[in-house]
């Protein structure tokens, strides 16, 4: 039987950017992945985040914006930052983990009209949706 990688992604808040992230992943690995998202300052996950998410058939309603320090001492496998703060706050992990980076711009930042916002949101999924993609690929997932 194959590895079960656990990935963890990576984001300042834990709001948008790692928890689609983590819903994307989750949808496409299947039972080949343990994911998790997790952020240095949580905040809770974004209303439309949710509902971008749901527009593709994944729900991450039930997801939780969580810190950090809750997976220091899980046997994570790869860690992957999503925001560049997030990159250069990551903590030390106590285990050997594979460490990525993927920049998105952050969709929460985007203010003015909500179709204005959403569509920050839904450029923020397919970007990050096709990074996942070519991960997977790479993987040879």
């Amino acid at each position: 039987m194959a590895q079960v990688l656990q990935v963890l992604f990576l984001c300042t808040g834990n709001s948008a950017r790692s928890q689609m992230a983590e819903g994307i992943l989750r949808a496409k690995g299947g039972d080949k992945f343990k994911v998790f998202s997790a952020g240095t300052r949580p905040q809770g996950v974004n209303p439309l985040a949710i509902k971008v998410m749901a527009e593709h058939g994944i729900d991450i309603s039930e997801q939780k914006s969580q810190h950090i320090d809750e997976f220091l001492e899980q046997p994570l496998d790869v860690v992957i930052s999503v925001c560049d703060n997030a990159q250069n706050d990551c903590p030390i992990f106590p285990r050997p983990v594979t460490r990525l980076h993927w920049s998105h711009p952050d969709p929460a930042a985007v203010t003015g009209e909500e179709a204005q916002c959403l569509q920050a949101f839904r450029d923020v999924y397919a970007l990050i949706e096709q990074r996942i993609q070519m991960w997977l690929e790479e993987e040879g997932q």
